[in-house]
């Protein structure tokens, strides 16, 4: 009797547990059953490869639904048509989940959309290569509706190519546009632009002016030398005469150094070499030479105590 007690139990568990499950399920399948949805349909006229059923579907970035059905025109609509006069478009179906009121909203207001430019575009996910489906107003005039002849199913949009089969499309058009002659005339074209730069090249006095640098060079540096030698061993007064002379040697070297840096930026208006960090270091060099010139005429004195010296207080008488 007990074991008979169990089996009703039994029973009646697995039968409210089977009630509750369809309940849960009829009621989700009739959300999704009477939920507001609008669909359309756009074709195109190349590869979508990468764009699979259940891809997002955005308008300017926002969700909007996803890619139901992926198939050819052939098979959707042009069954009875011959095969030399199909458009064998690729057709792609979307489903747009909206409420109630936008689904109704877009419905009337979709030819309007198109109107100003409303198309359907391929994009890259990422890295991934996958592709997803992005609606955005583009140039009418510039991607137009794909001609056909048959009454879409859904609502028609029309597509425009992907940015990456675009570029595609006109390389391969340029390519096509280019016959032997072209690109004869611009391989010749290219040696002699080749030809002229080697040129220049080997026309510049580059041991020449490395030869006048080097000796610019040597001479700022015999002139220290001697500014040196004559401040630690001669006495004031041959000092300062000779330092009167060094400065006269400094204004020369410093008119050598800009007649050298006038001959290199004509250089480089002439033939576009680049050593402008030379000049830059020489008109550094020219200027801290001028400087210590103007110096040594101004305040011999300076160069030798390193500025005037302190003043002498003399003892004041007691009276």
């Amino acid at each position: 009797m007990q074991q008979q007690e169990r089996y009703v139990r039994l029973g009646l568990f697995v039968l409210v547990s089977g009630s509750l499950i369809v309940v849960v399920l009829g009621a989700l399948a009739w959300r999704s059953w009477f939920q507001p949805t609008f669909m359309f349909e756009t074709y195109f006229d190349q590869s979508i490869a990468g764009l699979e059923i259940g891809a997002q579907v955005n308008f300017r970035g926002v969700p909007l639904g996803h890619v139901t059905e992926i198939l050819t025109s052939a098979a959707a609509y042009e069954r009875d048509v011959p095969i030399d006069r199909r458009r064998d478009y690729i057709v792609v179906r979307v489903k747009a989940s909206e409420s109630e009121e936008e689904a109704a909203q877009m419905q009337e207001e979709i030819q309007t959309l198109i109107e100003r430019g409303l198309r359907a575009q391929t994009q890259l996910a990422g890295v991934t290569g996958q592709q997803y489906l992005e609606l955005d107003f583009m140039a009418p005039h510039k991607y137009p509706s794909l001609p056909f002849e048959w009454t879409p199913k859904y609502t028609y949009l029309p597509s425009a190519p992907s940015v990456a089969g675009e570029i595609i499309a006109k390389a391969q058009s340029f390519l096509a546009s280019l016959d032997d002659a072209d690109i004869r005339k611009l391989g010749r074209n290219l040696n002699t632009l080749i030809a002229d730069l080697n040129a220049k090249v080997h026309e510049l006095p580059v041991a020449q002016l490395s030869a006048d640098m080097e000796e610019v060079l040597s001479e700022a540096r015999s002139v220290l030398k001697r500014v040196d030698h004559a401040l630690e061993a001669a006495p004031i007064d041959e000092t300062l005469a000779k330092a009167h002379s060094s400065a006269n040697q400094l204004d020369r070297l410093v008119r050598r150094l800009d007649e050298v840096a006038t001959r290199v930026d004509a250089m480089l208006g002439d033939n576009q070499y680049d050593i402008r960090v030379t000049v830059q270091d020489l008109r550094t060099t020219a200027d801290n030479l001028r400087e210590l010139s103007e110096t040594i005429k101004r305040d011999p004195a300076a160069v030798l105590f390193g500025g005037p010296p302190e003043k002498v207080q003399l003892p004041v008488s007691k009276r």
